[in-house]
């Protein structure tokens, strides 16, 4: 790996350190990074929870996590033992206001020891409810006194709509800079989307056709097999809305729709992204009804087993009118983008998982070919796979071999495990290794979040007050409810799945 470690000494405190998001995603990460020798050379990582435990005892809670969830395999024995002399625990509760002066004194004795100032990481790995808590007591301690050396990281949700997200950002900005809060979501941290980027304003090809000129419209599908899994109690009161199209799947509108920024620096990028937000055309009652479609699975079969409906999952309201499927016709009210339609969709237990962009161009103003010749005719399409696959796909029209003048589609594909025998960094290593560089280009500012909360509210607000009488409307290993089929169909289209594994 090329990056260059972080030359300051970095210190992550980590509330919910016995939790799974560290035990799976943070310190495996941590570790890549300390194997590709981009941590820096002096570190500490002292996890918070309310379980007693030595730092042995943690340190083997978190090697098990390693040893399951690294995309580096086990870990070396020496590299761990390395690695892990730098991880500490706290038995602590985030209300305790003296664990974080036990905090402090960690803090010192550890710059006491390195002879230098360390960059203090505070990592809100917890509940929501708890952030401004933490937050709080963080500035009660005076441990949030010197903004220079000083970092909180957020994770979503970041509110639970526009009013709370209005009120956690007053409170964190009353205690920290903007250039102090990285609220993070790891879809940003991923290869592919970073690539959007690279793609449209590296290349000069694309960007005289990237508008509504001759992209006739935009699909994204973010899909899930899974259902709700353990996390019913959550998700009943967040629903497909708040948790993926809030921030994910609107991150990945902004990239696709956003003018070319005057500088690759945090500020510039994400200016553009809000510009989006705001010439997003804003949904009346009516427009809701017209353009913005949700559902909730039943029970059905995927691969072979047979799985509950959503109402049966465990924590789940049995009268639940929480969607777990939703897609919604956007329109981006500017200069490019008139009049180009954004289809969005995402949901739990449908046919296939993957995230994917379709970028599809309007068909040549004539054609001179035979109506025989054209018989599979398709348009152009540009098609950015996330995942599983993370490929970028233009689709064309070529002629078949053979005597005869007959054209079919063919594609010229981008994919990275062809093209590269590196590997690929997990999200969340990217994203650390920003928050320890100083880097706020792929974390969401605080104006973002909010216009993001503001477009919603009116599609939140309709679909809470207006229980479906139809739910659940979608069987498990579906794509969907009818009426996203005829959401798109009535424009002409139709959702975009790219074959997987032999299927589509």
């Amino acid at each position: 790996m090329e990056t260059i470690a972080p030359s300051q000494a970095s210190i992550f405190v980590i509330f919910g350190g016995t939790g799974d998001l560290n035990r799976r995603k943070l310190v495996p990460a941590l570790y890549n990074l300390f194997l590709d020798d981009c941590m820096p050379s002096k570190f500490s990582i002292i996890g918070t929870g309310r379980s007693t435990l030595s730092d042995e005892e943690f340190r083997q809670k978190l090697l098990d996590g390693i040893n399951k969830f690294s995309r580096s395999g086990k870990a070396d024995p020496e590299k761990w033992k390395t690695f892990s002399s730098n991880i500490f625990y706290q038995v602590s509760h985030v209300s305790d206001t003296e664990a974080y002066k036990e905090f402090g004194k960690r803090i010192q004795r550890h710059e006491k020891e390195w002879n230098q100032k360390a960059c203090v990481i505070y990592y809100m790995a917890v509940s929501p409810n708890f952030f401004p808590v933490i937050a709080e007591n963080i500035a009660k301690s005076g441990l949030a006194n010197d903004p220079e050396h000083c970092r909180i990281v957020v994770e979503k949700p970041f509110g639970n709509d526009l009013e709370s997200s209005k009120s956690l950002n007053k409170l964190l900005t009353g205690i920290f800079t903007e250039e102090q809060i990285y609220r993070i979501d790891h879809y940003l941290g991923k290869e592919t989307v970073q690539n959007i980027m690279a793609f449209r304003f590296a290349n000069s090809l694309f960007e005289p056709l990237w508008n509504r000129n001759y992209i006739e419209h935009v699909q994204i599908s973010v899909t899930e097999q899974l259902g709700v899994e353990s996390r019913g109690d959550y998700y009943d009161n967040a629903g497909a809305l708040r948790d993926m199209v809030q921030n994910h799947i609107l991150q990945l509108l902004c990239l696709i729709a956003m003018e070319p920024p005057g500088s690759f620096s945090a500020d510039e990028v994400r200016s553009r992204k809000v510009d989006v937000l705001r010439a997003m055309r804003k949904f009346t009652p009516e427009d809701i009804r017209h353009s913005a479609v949700r559902g909730q699975y039943a029970k059905g079969w995927i691969e072979g087993e047979e799985v509950v409906g959503y109402r049966q999952e465990d924590k789940v309201d049995p009268k639940s009118n929480t969607e777990t499927f939703a897609a919604i016709k956007f329109f981006v009210d500017n200069w490019r983008w008139q009049g180009v339609p954004f289809y969005l969709r995402t949901g739990k237990r449908l046919h296939q998982s993957s995230s994917i962009v379709t970028i599809q161009f309007r068909d040549v103003p004539h054609y001179i070919f035979p109506p025989e010749a054209i018989e599979s005719w398709q348009q152009n399409r540009l098609i950015i796979s996330i995942q599983p696959e993370m490929s970028i796909r233009m689709q064309v029209q070529a002629k078949k071999p053979g005597l005869d003048m007959l054209l079919n589609t063919v594609e010229m594909v981008f994919d990275y495990k062809s093209s590269y025998t590196s590997y690929t960094p997990e999200a969340y290593e990217t994203l650390l290794l920003d928050t320890m560089i100083g880097d706020q280009t792929l974390f969401m500012r605080g104006d973002q979040v909010e216009a993001a909360w503001e477009l919603l509210m009116p599609i939140l607000t309709t679909w809470a007050n207006k229980k479906s009488m139809s739910f659940p409307n979608y069987s498990a290993d579906s794509w969907g409810p009818e009426l996203a089929e005829a959401l798109i169909a009535k424009d002409g289209f139709h959702w975009f799945a790219l074959p997987l594994n032999g299927k589509k």
